[in-house]
């Protein structure tokens, strides 16, 4: 009955994933927004909430056995399977390498995002010498991780803002007054709520998998959990293929992440029991690390272009993407059978 749970909650983020990726390409379309912007701060936001609502309510709501461990491997275990999407798109993507069709001015958001989760790794690592670093109950690390990421949105925001706004072919006012757009908008809500209602229950589902298998919370939260909260970006990554819009997919992945590590600091929020990252296990800075690696991967990938795929079927960094996060779950599994 469990995993019934689980594959419907799937399903629903599926489906709602699906509607609210086209609603929101209507509202690029519509609105003369770059898909960038799109991918980024609109997509971005509502295809990561699942993984923040399943985070706050596995370290509020849940069971002890879910806190905060799964609230924290969630998070950070989604960051890489986000990133291993980007090649299946690879692998999708017939006329070459799919990150040779992206824009090279995606690099600051994998940058932005291997900053992040170095600053999380480390603070798991050196997590007793810093737990008197906080404030009130929430750690230094966290505020620090939050203070980054809004410094990075907000540069490259600007950034985008004016590369495209001079561009805006509507009127001033016109895309607002426009009862087609408010009509989307309106479904592209109802969508982001459906998500969004599926993530509380996915936290739930998840810990009667850790208490019906006996796995480490840690392993269930970065890989069954992770995976079912991320099905919104692969559908989304998927279907901005099938419109040739590739720079949307990818801003869309590499902008969930950036949000996935900054939700950190909300977990740490509602954990009242102390810093959150001076709380967890290590297993966690083993996510951290292979989410750095792979980021680096993908900007390796959209620096260094090659007109052909080395394998005839994927390249070289799609490879080895596949490759880390097939490593990271096995270390995980592992190491979560060790802490048992």
């Amino acid at each position: 009955m469990v995993w019934f749970k689980f594959l419907l909650c799937i399903v629903i983020i599926l489906f709602a994933g699906t509607k609210t990726t086209r609603y929101a390409d209507i509202i690029a379309e519509r609105t003369g927004l770059g898909r960038i912007w799109i991918g980024m701060l609109l997509l971005g936001t509502v295809t990561s909430m699942p993984e923040l609502i399943t985070g706050v309510s596995s370290v509020t709501l849940v069971g002890e056995s879910g806190i905060p461990d799964m609230g924290l491997g969630t998070l950070l275990g989604s960051c890489i399977f986000n990133l291993f999407i980007l090649a299946i798109l690879d692998v999708l993507y017939r006329r070459g390498p799919v990150l040779n069709q992206a824009s090279t001015r995606q690099i600051a958001s994998a940058g932005i995002g291997i900053l992040l989760f170095a600053v999380a790794a480390l603070s798991i690592s050196f997590g007793e010498n810093l737990s008197e670093l906080a404030l009130g109950w929430v750690g230094a690390s966290t505020i620090i991780i939050l203070m980054l990421y809004l410094l990075g949105a907000w540069q490259i925001f600007r950034a985008e803002r004016n590369r495209h706004l001079p561009l805006v072919p509507t009127s001033p006012g016109q895309a607002e007054e426009s009862p087609v757009v408010r009509g989307v908008w309106f479904k592209f809500v109802l969508g982001a709520l459906a998500i969004i209602g599926a993530g509380v229950w996915l936290s739930f589902v998840g810990n009667e998998i850790a208490e019906t298998t006996h796995w480490d919370t840690s392993f269930v939260g970065s890989l069954f959990l992770a995976i079912g909260t991320s099905m919104p970006e692969l559908v989304v990554a998927i279907s901005a293929l099938r419109l040739g819009a590739i720079d949307l997919a990818v801003a869309d992945v590499l902008g969930a992440n950036m949000l996935d590590v900054t939700y950190v600091f909300l977990l740490d929020l509602f954990y009242t029991k102390g810093p959150l990252l001076s709380s967890v296990s290590d297993v966690h800075i083993i996510t951290a690390i292979i989410a750095a690696v792979m980021s680096l991967l993908v900007i390796m990938g959209l620096r260094f272009r090659q007109k052909r795929k080395t394998f005839i079927v994927i390249s070289w960094y799609g490879l080895l993407l596949i490759g880390l996060y097939i490593f990271g779950a096995y270390a995980l599994f592992t190491s979560g059978i060790a802490l048992e």
